[in-house]
């Protein structure tokens, strides 16, 4: 909170210093520090926060890759307050804080528009605000919210992503206003973390249910942390239930599965591996397309060991089309200039 206060107008500085606010840490409590799995030992800067440092960053993430270009993906609990007016600065205030502290430091970095999940005209503004600098490249929020994705509630969000060429990104994770499993509140962290598929799963029939493909025909979604290996069986069911009941929702003319590959964008850590490299190969032939998939490392979290981030029975053409190939088509800003933060535009 300390390092977002020299973002924040007079009156929300002094409002969060009079208010002990600032003493907060707002970090998502989805990704303990301490935890293993929220930190590779060798990307661990002593103490601090995994992934923090930027000079690792670059050393860890960007040089040990060979990455030309990293989309960041901040989690922060911004967008989970219940406060619309809070969450909304807070959010502009962590945006203005990447933009300076992180894209200005080094070329190679884009990032994604954290917006207030609560207020789709916050949300509009907040977008709107941020994509005249290209380096903006994603609006991202968290795919468990207080209303399935698909509903009209969102629709505004999509018309200015479809409108801007951005992306929405769903990054795994909840703002935890329902419980994120279908039976109720778990007990143990490791609950939560499984069931996240699910609820990939249940927002992606939401999207297509609604109609969001069919109103915003130029929209892509991209599932960010929510694993593949689990869709040839969604897309099985999927289109075995929309045969039979299609004339529900009239306005999906396709199999659901066909919209999702046009449509819809997985990145491919953290994955769920099989131990056969052959095995992997039918699971991505099962898919259909080999444009569905995107380079992620998932970094700081601890996903895979030493260098090997991608998936063994991966083909040399579909390397190249998940490295290179497919985040260009998904990402058309990836390719625009970078320009230089002024702090004096900050609001």
């Amino acid at each position: 909170m300390a390092a977002l206060l020299p973002y924040l107008d007079d009156y929300w500085r002094e409002h969060l210093l009079s208010r002990g606010t600032d003493k907060l840490n707002l970090s998502v409590t989805s990704y303990p520090p301490s935890v293993p799995l929220s930190g590779r030992p060798d990307w661990r800067q002593g103490l601090g926060t995994p992934g923090a440092d930027l000079g690792a960053l670059q050393r860890d993430a960007l040089d040990a890759f060979g990455t030309e270009i990293a989309i960041c993906n901040p989690i922060y609990a911004a967008p989970l307050l219940h406060s619309e007016d809070m969450s909304a600065v807070l959010c502009s205030a962590l945006n203005d804080w990447i933009r300076c502290e992180w894209l200005d430091r080094e070329p190679r970095l884009r990032a994604s528009i954290v917006i207030p999940t609560q207020s789709p005209d916050l949300a509009i503004k907040e977008i709107e605000r941020c994509a005249t600098d290209p380096r903006f490249v994603q609006i991202m929020l968290p795919v468990m919210m207080e209303l399935p994705i698909g509903r009209r509630y969102h629709w505004p969000i999509y018309e200015a992503a479809e409108r801007l060429g951005l992306p929405v990104g769903f990054h795994a994770g909840s703002t935890y206003r329902h419980a994120p499993t279908p039976t109720g509140w778990p007990s143990y962290f490791v609950e939560d973390y499984v069931v996240q598929s699910q609820g990939f799963q249940s927002q992606l029939m939401s999207l297509l249910a609604e109609g969001v493909f069919t109103k915003f025909p130029g929209l892509r979604v991209v599932m960010i942390e929510a694993g593949f290996t689990w869709l040839p069986p969604f897309f099985w069911r999927a289109d075995k239930s929309w045969r039979g009941v299609r004339r529900e929702i009239p306005w999906v003319k396709e199999p659901p599965s066909e919209v999702i590959r046009r449509h819809v964008r997985f990145t491919i850590q953290p994955l769920d591996e099989p131990p056969d490299s052959s095995i992997m190969a039918k699971v991505v032939e099962q898919l259909g397309s080999d444009e569905m998939l995107l380079f992620s490392t998932d970094y700081p979290h601890w996903q895979f060991e030493r260098d090997e981030v991608l998936p063994k029975g991966f083909s040399p053409d579909l390397i190249r089309k998940v490295m290179i190939d497919n985040p260009m088509a998904t990402y058309s800003r990836l390719t625009a200039p970078a320009p230089v933060c002024k702090k004096e535009l900050v609001q």
